[in-house]
């Protein structure tokens, strides 16, 4: 008679975990549990209450109620050390090491190998060496951290991780800004670590990862744990199905509008990056750009706005050629631009929904330099409608809403100013698949009220599902333009990487 596999306790366990926020139940009664040696992905809509979970178990938060174990016995984690003294690191999206220093000084900030009363520097080198050859990491110890790429300073945050003798690593969307060869880079390093019997807890929306990576998946909803599923029963549809509380079949809401005049024509735009660049976009139309990393989207979009300078280069709207040398004339000819990073360069993260979302319709809403309040109020409400932005209120501060919704507010501020023309730079990055269903629904709707849409997206199946013409580039050019009708994942990979 074959024996039972034996039943492996969880390393750590979380019950009843509940928390308040004013106004917000954030957590009810959470339980969640790892096992050492596995992946465990914890995926769920923008503010199902991951965030909070996560920062409760890595000493961030406070819980209002509910346990913790660490291998059977009750702790009190009260604050980041004591989590990292119980083996638990996180790695945040937004990564918070020193750029200014080199790379062992940021692996042993704060806790310094000392000989004597001063920092034993060899040791630390040496050690740091070793920490960062375990996780492919094949640099100078020497080296600023300002010099890193995007991947490399995710792979020492999981280095600084190691050195503490983590047992579990949170890992929070970690793939976002990664290409797809780093990605994979970052998954050969997660499964040594699970040979290591180190726990990984994966936060991300990329459904694709979630299936790929994970021994379990975790799903929660409104602030609960809504289910767990086994390797075996991990499916793309019955995750997001769970995550959503219904059925999403068609996750590309593109809808057919008329696509009529020329709304935006760019003529040999050059810049020290960009060479020749020409494109145009259309009443009605969304146009995706597509493209590896560092292929020069952006930086076209920045030149475009006002943002950036240009070294030549002309630029037509509705036919009639336009000086756009800062973002004022870009409003002035109705051009909106969302862009990538939302925290740093759209939202003012301490002011409220109604604040944020009236920004660029200030001059619009004032009278002798004082805000209608009225209008103001007005403006607000009838975005956080029309989006529906879940928000407690209009006076609900931006930096406490979820990813999705801070995306509401932001296409809400450009909204407000009625655009002809459209820029939006990854408008679903980092944002669950009910939310990215919602700005889809979003620009096709702009686009059938003759907006032209312009969509720069890294994630092929959006800019495939999206667009009507999808532009390549590659190396700061563009380098080939295809229709959706001959577009495919081939195509776009082909051109992106010629």
């Amino acid at each position: 008679m074959k024996k039972a596999a034996p039943v492996r306790s969880p390393f750590l366990e979380m019950k009843g975990i509940t928390k308040r926020f004013p106004g917000v139940l954030a957590l009810d009664k959470v339980d969640f549990s790892v096992e050492l040696g596995k992946v465990i992905s914890l995926v769920g809509e923008n503010g199902a209450g991951k965030s909070t979970l996560m920062k409760i178990l890595s000493g961030v938060l406070e819980k209002d109620q509910g346990e913790i174990f660490i291998e059977g016995k009750k702790v009190n984690i009260d604050g980041p050390l004591t989590a990292r003294n119980l083996g638990i690191s996180i790695i945040y999206q937004e990564l918070m090491d020193l750029p200014n220093m080199n790379i062992a000084e940021n692996i042993f900030v704060g806790r310094e190998i000392k000989k004597g009363i001063f920092a034993d520097k060899k040791r630390m080198h040496l050690q740091a060496k070793e920490l960062i050859s375990r996780v492919a990491l094949d640099v100078d110890t020497n080296t600023k951290v300002a010099k890193l790429s995007v991947a490399q300073r995710q792979m020492l945050e999981v280095a600084k991780a190691l050195s503490l003798d983590a047992k579990v690593i949170i890992m929070d969307e970690p793939t976002s800004s990664l290409t797809n060869t780093e990605t994979e880079v970052l998954f050969e390093i997660i499964n040594k670590l699970k040979q290591d019997n180190v726990a990984i807890v994966f936060i991300s929306h990329r459904m694709n990862e979630i299936t790929r990576i994970s021994d379990e998946v975790a799903v929660m909803r409104d602030g609960q744990m809504v289910g767990l599923l086994s390797k075996e029963e991990i499916e793309e549809q019955r995750i997001i199905s769970m995550m959503v509380g219904r059925e999403i079949n068609d996750i590309f809401a593109k809808e057919e509008a008329n696509i009529s005049d020329i709304a935006l024509e760019v003529k040999n735009l050059n810049t020290d990056f960009l060479k020749d660049i020409s494109f145009n976009v259309r009443k009605g139309e969304i146009l995706g750009f597509a493209g590896l990393v560092g292929a020069g989207r952006s930086e076209v979009m920045r030149a475009v706005f006002g943002i950036d300078n240009k070294d030549s280069g002309e630029i037509y709207i509705h036919g009639k050629k336009v000086d756009i040398r800062s973002t004022v004339d870009a409003l002035k000819h109705r051009i909106g631009f969302v862009p990538e990073n939302r925290k740093e360069q759209a939202l003012i993260l301490g002011m409220s929904v109604r604040g944020n979302i009236s920004l660029a319709e200030l001059e619009n809403i004032s009278k002798y330099n004082f805000i209608d309040k009225k209008k103001e109020i007005e403006l607000a409400e009838k975005y956080i409608e029309d989006l529906q932005i879940r928000t407690p209120s209009r006076e609900q501060k931006v930096q406490n809403l979820s990813g999705g919704n801070q995306q509401k507010v932001v296409i809400s501020k450009w909204m407000a100013i009625k655009p002809d023309i459209l820029i939006l730079d990854e408008p679903t990055r980092g944002i669950d698949v009910g939310a990215k269903k919602e700005i889809h629904m979003l620009m096709s709707q702009l686009a059938k009220q003759g907006v032209a849409v312009i969509m720069i997206s890294s994630e092929l199946p959006e800019v495939l599902g999206m667009s009507d013409r999808i532009v390549v580039m590659h190396e700061g050019r563009i380098k080939g333009e295809l229709s959706r009708e001959n577009a495919s994942q081939e195509s776009i990979m082909k051109l992106a990487i010629s």
